[in-house]
């Protein structure tokens, strides 16, 4: 037992050393990410906002005419018509075809994208300079690299805005300002190891999270094993005679009892968001895209343009993109204006989540039928069901029913994504439960049970991800920023003793080597000489 608690208290103090830094930076980073989210990023929100009108009168092409200039069998992806250059554009994949002339756009050179910046930000032209080309991901693209080449300027705005610029697509993908970059080095990067020359080699960056995560929670197990072995019962208790140490020891023995648990179950937590284990990574049964459109996109159903009744429709709200697309076996207008007000809405949503919650709740988007411009009601949820059970006769449907609140497994903090969604749960293997938009019958989400475990063993244990208290503001931060500290002082505690005692043992081992008299077969050879 004696060798035991030697080898815990050694491998504790030792492993502790190392990585009490690590897991230091990730309580502090922690408590920065609670308030300022994740990497920058450009809302959808944002992009509607800044985009200018969509001047309908000038589109003189139907889609089914814009896809014509395209060199490709059949479009593929979002079909789209938004102002491109001050330019009525369609959309299609990867491709801009503009609606006034049918010229395909060609990528964008310096000066066009300092224009599309200076228009994006309102500014004047000589007020946004020119910062270079990117063939590779910067620390602000990191997630965009599929839309490389970008051209990146800076802005002389009072907030030190610098911009990204799509040469394929001319537009603004990108937006970071002093602050967001600031925010983001002392929060995400380092709490997500998001280092440039790291993230970009994935297989690496995995391994050395994954590993980082194993260690932490080995450190602490260690610590943990420590409380309980070191402790001292007593009658009555006393806390001086219960706890085996005086001084700092003390302090990191009772902040690592009383926050150890929770230290564990966050990097455990943090573990398990990396999904190192099969059924981490499980797939439930999936609902076919073609389960609610019927078909592919039929560009030939939609015909010119009628602005007026699209304009009549939209009221006094501005048009600034129109979305294709077929639902139900119709043909549809998704027809979007901008925002009332922008909303910082990226730092509140949940930054990992196991499974994929789609959509946004676009309040100034109406749904217009292509044939009769007919605004669209939402689908019954008979309908939707209906498709369902086609779709997958093999997975009885065992529960459905319409939210008008969100539950533990499709929600938003900010309630940001869609409501009243329809949930579905099948009787399949995995046991998957399915959201649908009844406005769209797109899918919104689809969680297997698995992931529903998971769900709360990372965002319940990570984030304290309760009903109960994570909506309740600031009982939620008060709770989250005390453990944080907590942890972060055990930890800093730890690091202060282990870095002392490693300087006193290297001092003495110094002193006595410098102390020590020198023997004769080591004495200098002058000195033996001078015996002889």
């Amino acid at each position: 037992m004696k060798l035991f608690r030697k080898l815990v208290i050694l491998s504790h103090r030792y492993l502790g050393i190392v990585f009490s830094l690590l897991v230091m930076m990730w309580f502090a980073s922690g408590v920065v990410m609670m308030y300022a989210g994740g990497l920058p990023r450009l809302t959808p929100q944002e992009l509607l906002l800044r985009q200018a009108p969509l001047d309908l009168a000038r589109v003189q092409l139907t889609p089914e005419q814009a896809a014509e200039q395209l060199a490709v069998d059949g479009v593929r992806g979002r079909v789209t018509l938004a102002s491109v250059m001050n330019r009525p554009a369609y959309r299609m994949g990867g491709t801009t075809v503009f609606a006034d002339t049918g010229d395909v756009l060609e990528e964008v050179g310096v000066e066009q994208s300092r224009a599309i910046a200076g228009a994006f930000m309102d500014v004047p032209v000589d007020r946004v300079k020119f910062a270079g080309t990117l063939t590779d991901v910067d620390q602000w693209t990191l997630l965009e690299s599929r839309l490389l080449p970008l051209h990146k300027f800076g802005v002389a705005d009072d907030v030190g805005t610098e911009l990204y610029v799509s040469a394929e697509s001319a537009s603004v993908v990108m937006r970071t300002t002093s602050r967001s970059r600031a925010l983001s080095w002392a929060g995400v990067i380092p709490h997500w190891l998001y280092f440039t020359a790291l993230r970009t080699n994935q297989p690496l960056w995995y391994q050395v999270v994954v590993w980082l995560s194993v260690a932490a929670c080995i450190v602490t197990v260690l610590g943990l094993i420590l409380g309980v072995t070191q402790y001292r019962r007593t009658r009555p208790f006393k806390l001086s005679a219960a706890v085996p140490y005086a001084g700092w020891m003390k302090w990191h023995y009772v902040t690592g009892v009383v926050f150890g648990v929770f230290t564990l179950t966050w990097a455990f937590s943090g573990l398990i968001s990396m999904e190192p284990f099969a059924w981490t990574r499980a797939e439930g049964m999936q609902v076919r895209r073609d389960t609610f459109s019927g078909g592919p996109l039929e560009l030939a159903r939609f015909g010119p343009v009628d602005a007026a009744a699209l304009h009549g429709l939209a009221g006094d709200r501005v048009i600034k993109e129109i979305e294709l697309l077929r639902i139900h076996d119709r043909h549809y207008y998704a027809v979007r204006s901008a925002p009332a007000v922008q909303t910082d809405d990226v730092r509140r949503e949940r930054l990992h989540q196991p499974y994929p919650v789609n959509g946004r709740m676009e309040r100034e988007r109406i749904l217009v039928d292509a044939e009769t411009l007919q605004v669209r009601e939402p689908f019954s949820q008979t309908s939707i069901v209906s498709r369902l059970q086609a779709s997958l006769p093999d997975a009885p449907i065992v529960g459905q029913e319409l939210l008008t609140d969100y539950d533990s497994y499709y929600y938003s903090r900010n309630r940001l994504t869609p409501l009243p969604v329809l949930r579905v749960q099948f009787a399949d293997p995995a046991e998957t439960w399915v959201y649908i938009d009844p406005e769209t019958s797109a899918t919104l989400a689809q969680i297997p049970r698995l992931a529903r475990y998971e769900r709360w063993l990372f965002n319940g244990l990570h984030s304290l991800d309760f009903a109960f208290w994570y909506n309740r503001r600031p009982l939620w931060d008060i709770g989250m920023i005390t453990l944080c500290i907590g942890g972060f002082a055990s930890s800093a505690i730890g690091l202060f003793m282990g870095v002392r005692r490693m300087r006193r043992a290297g001092a003495r081992k110094v002193k006595a080597w410098t102390e020590a008299p020198s023997s004769p077969a080591t004495a200098p050879r002058a000195a033996r000489s001078s015996v002889r």
